[in-house]
């Protein structure tokens, strides 16, 4: 019950500071209305931190820079996606974007189980998959030598 609290409480203080409730908002118990805010306020805790409930913080841009900029004035770097009909754009948003996986055309939580998953900044240390998993649980060592197969004089 706590937790739908904390995000209704979220979401009130979103809007007070100037964010348009489109849709929910309310919560019945300790479940929270789908929500959807529009002109949140990139310094509202919504946007800011990671909000465990159904809450979409909408924040408008006017360039690209802008928007990768808001994009990577976080902590946390996950996941992220780009939705363009541009490769290059694509490219340029993925390569800037400072996160662990950008996904182009699909949503953020879209993950292939194949590919390394992990996230910079504060959302996690390493990756996980199959191929980083296995390197993680071996005990690598390097051995060289030199001149092992030389011929004495």
């Amino acid at each position: 019950m706590a937790a739908a609290e904390e995000v209704v409480d979220r979401v009130r203080r979103a809007v007070e500071a100037g964010a348009v409730l489109l849709a929910g908002g309310g919560r019945k118990g300790a479940f929270v209305d789908p929500t959807v805010l529009l002109d949140v306020p990139p310094d509202a805790t919504v946007f800011r931190e990671e909000t465990f409930g159904p809450v979409v913080p909408l924040v408008g841009f006017s360039s690209l820079d802008q928007a990768i900029s808001l994009a990577n004035d976080s902590r946390y770097g996950l996941q992220s996606a780009v939705f363009t009909r541009d490769i290059s754009t694509a490219l340029t948003v993925a390569h800037r974007l400072e996160a662990g996986g950008v996904m182009v055309n699909w949503g953020s939580a879209l993950r292939a189980e194949t590919l390394p998953f992990g996230g910079i900044k504060m959302s996690g240390m390493g990756r996980e998959g199959i191929h980083d998993t296995l390197l993680e649980m071996t005990e690598q060592k390097a051995i060289l030598f030199h001149d092992a197969l030389s011929t004495p004089r």
